[in-house]
């Protein structure tokens, strides 16, 4: 059983900071990509910022030069660090990773629960 464990959600003041990390447990034996997507009610989820094995990353335009994807291949795990937070950054974020649950299964994607992230004064 694999599972993607997401925390550092909140709330946040316009122009603040928050660090989300999301962590692959259980039986993962490799994982490809990561990332993080978010999704607002009656809307798509969106990417936001991906990053390969390799430290290879891609952003959203949206959030370029503010937000910083970061992974840690030992830990399995992957961090957001978003800055200059704007009330339109205010959405639910879900951690997303290519993965095989064991050697001799396919990869494939696997999704966090989802943490809040909210931007008002």
């Amino acid at each position: 059983q694999v599972q993607l464990v997401e925390s550092g959600g909140g709330l946040v003041q316009p122009g603040g900071s928050l660090r989300l990390s999301c962590a692959a447990s259980g039986s993962v034996a490799s994982i490809n990509g990561m990332g993080w997507y978010r999704q607002t009610p009656g809307n798509q989820r969106d990417l936001v910022a991906t990053i390969t094995r390799g430290g290879w990353t891609n952003y959203a335009d949206s959030v370029k030069g503010r937000f910083t994807i970061s992974r840690d291949n030992a830990k399995n795990t992957i961090y957001l660090q978003m800055s200059s937070l704007k009330p339109e950054d205010t959405a639910v974020y879900y951690c997303n990773a290519n993965l095989q649950s064991g050697t001799t299964f396919p990869f494939e994607n696997y999704w966090g629960q989802g943490t809040q992230v909210t931007v008002s004064s």
